[in-house]
């Protein structure tokens, strides 16, 4: 615990058996009260890892994606009274020591979510960052702070700290079950005025290090697109959706 304050790392996992124990090593376990996998049907030995390693695990039998996976990571943390819910990819490509520095910033009540940027460090194409992705990360990001009226450094890291009173807020039930769950989650903080911060993260890329191809990004960069745009229509009551629909929220003790 920080104050008091339950701390739980969840960790979407695809096939992440060579990295798991590597990325669990490194937790601050001192600090963090529970950490739990969520194994998307993955066809290595994830699963197995995690139970050798004594986690919490929870096995989708069919795969449910991305943003499915997160689903479950969220709504088994809050069943399970985390008060601070970090999501950290267990593909060891962000630094699991920053697990206590990113939920204290949530803790400090300064802020709701908590992003861990790539980009404040200015070593993302050093950590191995492809060009191109550095390069649609910026475009993207750039576009996204002008269209949503924010400053942000990076909307896209897989390293994120989150309250539980955002989390018992918005409906991120709504929410794609692919990558864009990322930003759905970010544009409906935003939404119900929860306050945003951001920490420096470095990263590294390796082999097996989690990434989506050429295709999936453009898939992805639309959705992002999308995502900021539904915002500001349903800023200016254009219309309404259903991510930002929070009226069948259940809260959970």
């Amino acid at each position: 615990m920080i104050l008091n304050k339950k701390i739980a790392v969840v960790m979407p996992a695809y096939n992440a058996g060579k990295t798991l124990e590597m990325t669990y090593g490194e937790v601050p376990h001192e600090y963090v009260d529970e950490v739990i996998v969520v194994d998307d049907a993955s066809r290595d030995d994830t699963t197995a890892v995690a139970r050798g390693l004594g986690l919490k695990t929870i096995v989708h039998e069919k795969n449910k994606g991305y943003g499915g996976n997160q689903k479950t990571c969220y709504q088994t943390a809050l069943q399970g009274g985390a008060d601070i819910v970090v999501m950290l990819h267990p593909d060891y490509q962000y630094s699991p020591k920053l697990v206590t520095a990113i939920a204290s910033m949530i803790v400090s009540g300064h802020y709701d979510l908590v992003l861990g940027s790539r980009i404040l460090g200015g070593t993302a194409i050093k950590g191995g960052m492809p060009i191109y992705k550095y390069i649609s990360n910026r475009f993207l990001t750039m576009f996204e702070n002008w269209l949503l009226g924010v400053k942000l450094s990076e909307y896209h890291t897989g390293f994120r700290a989150f309250s539980r009173q955002l989390l018992e807020t918005i409906p991120f039930e709504n929410n794609s079950d692919d990558f864009i769950f990322d930003n759905e989650i970010i544009v409906q903080a935003l939404h119900f005025g929860f306050k945003i911060g951001e920490i420096s993260c470095p990263t590294k890329y390796f082999d097996d290090a989690s990434s989506i191809n050429f295709s999936r990004s453009v898939k992805y960069g639309l959705g992002v697109i999308a995502a900021s745009l539904k915002y500001v229509i349903q800023k200016h009551g254009i219309t309404r959706y259903q991510i930002f629909d929070n009226s069948g929220k259940i809260k959970r003790g």
